[in-house]
């Protein structure tokens, strides 16, 4: 099973290898370039380097609790087991009384005797990676290094120093405001918390030094920080960012808080307010994997995200911590209060000067009211940038391996709403014979349409299948007919948000088997939502699971 990788600090301390065979030399040498102390327990003609401390006799259980610093009570810090196979009952000891003492160790092929293992590195200056399979193959895990590193900047050291110091820079220069601001306070007691962030996730220390009074002041600085440099780390050119001109990049900084500052605080005479800007972007149909180079560019940018509760948890994942969501509940009854309250917030963040991103399920204008809420806005002055989603309506049926349109099976397509204005049916489409049929917002009414598409003159024993949290790794597909959907839904209970495809292109590539009324498939299927990372390998599909046949 994977493990917790991490990067350790182990500058000082004592690393205990036990054996001496050539992989000993190997991780002494190693473990003494971390700036470690290695220590090599075992008979030996050689060692490498005179750094190196030796003790030429066999192991003791003591050692582990007598070679070590004097600050942990000498207790070794980790330790390395060399021992050839043929050891294995003295490798055994030596792993259970590390794990007892919870010293971390490392036994060369023995993964299950390991409470760590080791990865095969690449380093240059301050990055490094590293890949491991679990003690599966050494061989293995050095090949896909090597392949890892050769599509990596060669100057990737010197990238990750300029980024370094640009980060340390903006932290710097948003120290020297907070300060200021201090000295302007005259000494009101109200503190905050400050500090370096990571990059995904805002850590801070308290320093009891600065005071200010408005406790969001440095908070809004920290946010902007961080989503100035994220910025400037996703879309500036690797090959470039070696070179970036420090004091360049801090003056462009310092300009943009300032034009942070003129959008927060009131307009006056000598005061530009910027106008903020709305799009309405598609999320796609579930999987964050479908999400359009625009839509991923817009979450990242975004001051407010307003969303559907319909958008999944892993595309909501992507939002930068600090970035304001606001997630409409559209329950039953209270849609259209909820729809209002969507526009208000909207349009307030508008006239506030943000970057407000309206974030629709699926594609914006294909039953998701973005005209409408275009409409809106432009109304009152700002007229919103809309990307399109891939829709379920089209992704769904491919997930569940229907083609919606096929030779001389069906050679059109109809997109429908199972819902009309205030819940009501729509207007039911006629029956075509070569016609795949989708009807969205359709399952909570099921026996109703499966009533009226039969007025209609629908044929009934015409194959059609409903597809739930399509392309997510608990997308459900339930192949039946139109005559036993109801029952086949209602044994199957609901999972929405889900669709319904009807057609004889449902036939084309799945079929039920003769007795098979319907067919329950689980787990996302048909769709590449995974990809390899070298190029010309063939992408990793996930298949169905378990099948459930009712006769």
């Amino acid at each position: 099973m994977p493990g917790l990788l991490t990067s350790q600090n182990i500058t000082n301390k004592v690393s205990l290898i036990i054996g001496t065979s050539p992989l000993t030399r190997i991780r002494a040498l190693k473990l003494l370039d971390l700036g470690a102390k290695p220590i090599i327990i075992g008979s030996t003609s050689h060692i490498a380097s005179g750094k190196i401390q030796h003790i030429d006799r066999p192991f003791e259980l003591e050692d582990l609790t007598q070679l070590g610093r004097s600050e942990v009570n000498k207790v070794v810090d980790n330790v390395f087991v060399t021992l050839s196979v043929s050891y294995i009952n003295v490798i055994e000891t030596i792993s259970h009384e590390c794990e007892r003492l919870r010293i971390p160790i490392n036994v060369a092929d023995n993964p299950q005797l390991c409470t760590f293992t080791l990865l095969s590195t690449h380093t240059d200056g301050d990055f490094q990676f590293g890949v491991s399979t679990s003690g599966k193959g050494c061989r293995l895990a050095n090949r896909l290094r090597r392949e890892m590193a050769n599509v990596l900047p060669v100057n990737i050291g010197e990238i990750c120093n300029k980024v370094g110091d640009l980060r340390e820079r903006l932290y710097e220069e948003d120290i020297k405001d907070l300060k200021k601001e201090v000295d302007a306070q005259d000494g009101l007691q109200h503190h905050d918390e400050i500090g370096q962030e990571d990059d995904d996730a805002i850590q801070s220390s308290t320093l009891n030094t600065l005071i200010i009074e408005n406790n969001e002041t440095f908070q809004q600085k920290k946010r902007q920080r961080i989503r100035w440099l994220s910025q400037v780390v996703e879309y500036y050119p690797l090959s470039k960012l070696s070179s970036i001109s420090i004091n360049d990049l801090t003056k462009e900084y310092k300009k943009s808080d300032l034009q942070d500052k003129n959008q927060k605080e009131p307009a006056s005479d000598n005061t530009v307010i910027k106008k903020g800007k709305i799009s309405l972007i598609g999320s796609g149909p579930g999987s964050e994997e479908f999400l359009t180079t625009a839509a991923l560019t817009a979450i990242l940018t975004a001051d407010l995200i307003l969303a559907d509760k319909l958008v999944p948890s892993a595309v909501l994942n992507l939002v930068p911590r600090g970035t304001e969501v606001f997630i409409a509940k559209k329950f039953p009854g209270n849609a259209e209060r909820a729809q209002e309250e969507l526009l208000e917030r909207g349009l307030e963040g508008c006239k506030r000067g943000l970057y407000v991103v309206r974030l629709k399920q699926g594609d914006p204008y294909i039953f998701g009211r973005g005209a409408e809420e275009y409409l809106f806005f432009q109304k009152h002055g700002f007229t919103p940038d809309v990307a399109p989603g891939i829709t379920s309506a089209l992704c769904a049926p491919l997930a569940a391996r229907i083609p919606a349109t096929h030779r001389d099976v069906a050679d059109q397509v109809l997109i429908c709403t199972g819902t009309g204005r205030k819940g009501v049916l729509p207007n039911i489409p006629e029956w075509v014979e070569t016609r795949t049929t989708v009807f969205l917002m359709a399952l909570h009414r099921i026996g109703d349409l499966v009533a009226a598409l039969e007025t209609k003159g629908w044929n009934l024993d015409v194959p059609c299948a409903v597809i739930e949290r399509a392309s997510c790794p608990d997308q459900r597909i339930i192949r039946t007919t139109l005559k036993d959907l109801v029952a086949a839904f209602e044994s199957a209970g609901s999972r929405p948000p889900g669709l319904l495809v009807t057609g004889y292109a449902c036939n084309v590539i799945e079929k039920l088997s003769d007795g098979e009324k319907w067919r329950i498939e689980e787990g996302a299927s048909g769709l590449v939502v995974k990809f390899t990372v070298a190029i010309g390998e063939p992408p990793v599909r996930f298949r169905a699971g378990a099948i459930f046949i009712p006769k």
